[in-house]
């Protein structure tokens, strides 16, 4: 189950860092509370998956979920660059965390 809940927690932080984008300098109110939200509602998940996954494992996989997700976002609808290096850094933040999963 804390697998699941820093999984949980880990799309959350793509949440928030994508309304942190959209609120434009919290000049936006719907996006920043989203922001607050999510950047609660995730860090608080992390707090509760810790509680039986180590923490270097557990920050490690948490910040992983959330640059993946962060990246591919800003690729799809944002329209950041894809380029072939992008994509095999990605692949490498991936491998790192299926790692740190499957060596737990």
């Amino acid at each position: 189950m804390a697998w699941l809940v820093l999984i949980v927690s880990g799309l959350l932080e793509t949440v928030w860092a994508a309304a942190l984008n959209a609120a434009r300098g919290f000049s936006r109110p719907l996006p920043t509370v989203v922001f607050a939200v999510a950047l609660v509602a995730s860090m608080a998940g992390l707090s509760v998956a810790m509680r039986s996954i180590p923490i270097g494992t557990g920050y490690a996989v948490w910040v992983g979920i959330g640059a993946i997700g962060t990246a591919v976002y800003g690729m799809v609808a944002l329209g950041d660059p894809v380029t072939a290096t992008r994509l095999v850094c990605l692949g490498l933040i991936v491998a790192g965390v299926l790692g740190l999963k499957v060596l737990h």
